[in-house]
Order: structure tokens, then C-alpha cells, then sequence
């Protein structure tokens, strides 16, 4: 009763500016300067290209007896799928490709949109990431958080050779160099696990494996950095360093928003934030028989939505793709230059040793179970119970 509620919601209008000011202050939209005195087009299509998901209704009911539409509780997931959309962009397409309405798109762009369609059969659809949700104690149909998010898009991450990132997710606030290389450089990472032990093994064919056409080496990077930027309010402290992310060439923006009301932000205007808004039901939309899918209502085609950052909830999530190593190693030159040098409160520290006091760092890796689209939900369940030998042995 409380989901019927939402099914012909078509938008919660929050902080919501239509025009953007005249103003000859910069625009930064994910790593890009655009000036709205010059280029306000160039500016409108470059937020236009990135692929905007929002609630969708009469898709199939998630886990067969569950909620035909995500209305009212699935922002933050259709956040989480915007980040790493755009992070898979950057990774086939680049991060100046650009949209434009009834151009022909490379079959990479199809394949991506294929990725995050509303069905149990796709590696990110609404459908997995609800159920895999629920390993992080999270019932179908709650509202997730932006760490629950990361956690999620990490464990589905394992699942998807095509792609075949190498998801990094911060934990106290700390960015460890040294485990994020040994994961990017880690080879074929499948695994077999026995008695509680996990091998890692290689195979001739499997070592150098890459099905998206990059050099044999390095694993792309999606980097997702939980936090928490004060008590109730944000800090002011941090809104400079915040800012400063958005500039970065391997921005991949934040999740964030408000308690419940959870939106992406690709950008900054002075000191208003600008997000694309999940909030609008759509109809369901499959692909057609050729792979194509229609892909008009993935793009938002209006002015994007801005809201003062000081009305941010301080529980983030900061996002980054680096798909090079050298791609990695400007990142943490900019964070060293740009964020921590300049802060007496630090948003988040950079180390190169792994913590002697934490557990030791183990690459992520698939459990050995052969799965495809339709079985993989099924085969999740393996994941939790091998997370939870993981724990005990770390213990």
C-alpha cells in the first residue's frame, strides 16, 4: 500500500532552479569547466550525456512475488547505478563521448544500458541490487544509504567479466594505495573455496584476460569513498575539499541528498550543488530484438536540478574512475596537492601501507560458481556464506 502510493508520482520538486544564473563564475561538471556566458550549450549537452535512471513501475516483481516498481524507495539504487554508469562510460566510451537524441550509438553504449535495464537477468538492474541488498540487511524496498550502496555495486561488480572493474571501497575514511594496486594488478581473480580457504588460481588463457579490449595489466578503477562530513548538518569545513573532488578529471561525482530523498551529484555552480533527480516514475523499458534499447527517457533533456550544499546531508559517497594506473597515481597526486595539504580537517586520509592494525587485505574475488543473468541472484546466497567464513577466519 505504501509503494501504490507512488506509482503515478512524476516528480518531487526540491531545491529545484529552472535556469541556471548569469553568473561568470565556472561550471564544473565531473572534471569539466564549462563557462555559461560562452558555452552554455556545450554545457546543457554534456550533463545531458550522462545516462540518468530514475524510478520505473511494470517491470517484473523483484525476486518473483516483490514490488513491480522501485517508486518511493529506490533513489539511492538508481543513484548508485548513475555513478557507475558513468564509470563505465569513461571505461568503453570515454569521457567526452556525448549523447544526442536519435544519433546512432556505438554498440558499447547499447551494452551498457543493457547492464542497468529493470530486469533479474541484467548485472545491475534494480532486481539484483535489491536482492543483494538484503545480504547487507536490507529488506526489499528499504531505503539503502550510500555505503550500502557501494557495498552492493562492489559485490555485483564480481559478476561482471565485460566490464571487469575492480570496485574499491574505503573503509574509516582511509584510501589505501598499497591494497588498491595489489587489487588492480591482482590477475584472473576466481577463486575456489574449501573448508574455509580461499585459492586464488590462474589460467594460461585467464591470467591476462580482458573482454573490453584494454592492455593486459590493470584493472579499471571504480573508487567509492564513504562519509560522514559532520553530526546533522555538513561541516563548512569541508564544503572547499568537497567542491574540489568535482574538478578532478576522474570524478565520478557523489551519492548523497537529503534523509530518504537520495540524489547524484555530477557538479557545482559557487556553492550550489548540481545533481540529476531519480525522482520521476517512468514505464518500464526493454531492450528490442536487435539489442538496440530506446534510450530517450535515460537522458535528462531539461535543466539539471541544483541545491545549496549546505543543505547536504553530511553521509556521502564520493566516486572516482581511474582506468589506467597512471590515471590513479594523478588522482592521489591531486589529493595530496588539492585536499590534504590544504585541510586542518581532513574529508578522508591517503596512505600508501595497508594499517597494521586492521585485518589483512584480500582482493575481492567471485565465488567458483558458474552463473549467468537469471542465476545470478540465486548464487548470491553463496557470496553471503562465504563472507561469513571470510569474517571468522579474519577474527
Amino acid at each position: 500500500s505504501v509503494l501504490s502510493r507512488y506509482e503515478n508520482q512524476i516528480t518531487i520538486l526540491s531545491d529545484y532552479l529552472e535556469e541556471f544564473p548569469e553568473t561568470d563564475e565556472p561550471v564544473w561538471i565531473l572534471g569539466r569547466q564549462h563557462h555559461l556566458n560562452t558555452d552554455k550549450s556545450k554545457l546543457l549537452l554534456d550533463i545531458s550525456a550522462r545516462l540518468w535512471f530514475t524510478y520505473r513501475r511494470k517491470f517484473s516483481p523483484i525476486g518473483g512475488t516483490g514490488p513491480s516498481s522501485d517508486a518511493g524507495w529506490g533513489c539511492m539504487l538508481r543513484c548508485g547505478q548513475m555513478m557507475l554508469a558513468q564509470a563505465l562510460i569513461c571505461r568503453h566510451l570515454g569521457r567526452d563521448w556525448q549523447w544526442e537524441k536519435h544519433r546512432k550509438q556505438p554498440e558499447e553504449y547499447h551494452r551498457i544500458l543493457r547492464c542497468f535495464l529493470d530486469r533479474k537477468d541484467c548485472c545491475y538492474s534494480i532486481h539484483q541490487m535489491a536482492q543483494m541488498g538484503v545480504g547487507e540487511g536490507k529488506s526489499i524496498g528499504e531505503w539503502f544509504g550510500p555505503n550500502t550502496v557501494a557495498q552492493v555495486l562492489k559485490k555485483l561488480a564480481l559478476f561482471d567479466e565485460w566490464n571487469s572493474l575492480a570496485v574499491y571501497v574505503s573503509m574509516d575514511n582511509t584510501v589505501v594505495i598499497e591494497d588498491i594496486k595489489k587489487m588492480c594488478w591482482s590477475p584472473d581473480q576466481s577463486s575456489s573455496v574449501a573448508h574455509g580457504s580461499a585459492h586464488l588460481h590462474r589460467s594460461a588463457l585467464g591470467q591476462n584476460k580482458n573482454t573490453a579490449g584494454l592492455c593486459p595489466g590493470w584493472k579499471p578503477l571504480l573508487l567509492i569513498i564513504p562519509l560522514r562530513l559532520g553530526i546533522n548538518h555538513i561541516n563548512p569545513v569541508y564544503i572547499d575539499a568537497f567542491k574540489e573532488c568535482f574538478k578532478m578529471p576522474q570524478s565520478l561525482g557523489a551519492l548523497g541528498g537529503k534523509p530518504n530523498n537520495a540524489y547524484y551529484f555530477i557538479g557545482f555552480l559557487g556553492n550550489e550543488l548540481i545533481y540529476l533527480d531519480p525522482h520521476t516514475t517512468q514505464s518500464f523499458v526493454d531492450s528490442e530484438e536487435n539489442g538496440t534499447v530506446d534510450d530517450e527517457s535515460f537522458h535528462c533533456q531539461q535543466a539539471p536540478h541544483r541545491m545549496k550544499i549546505m543543505n547536504l546531508d553530511p553521509s556521502v559517497a564520493l566516486g572516482f574512475f581511474c582506468k589506467e594506473e597512471c590515471d590513479f597515481d594523478t588522482w592521489c597526486s591531486l589529493v595530496q596537492k588539492e585536499i590534504l595539504k590544504q585541510q586542518s580537517l581532513r574529508m578522508f586520509e591517503l596512505v600508501q601501507k595497508h594499517p597494521p592494525h586492521w585485518p589483512p587485505f584480500v582482493p575481492p574475488s567471485k565465488p567458483e560458481v558458474t552463473t549467468t543473468g537469471a542465476e545470478l541472484i540465486e548464487s548470491t546466497d553463496k557470496l553471503f556464506e562465504l563472507e561469513e567464513e571470510f569474517e571468522i577466519l579474519s577474527v
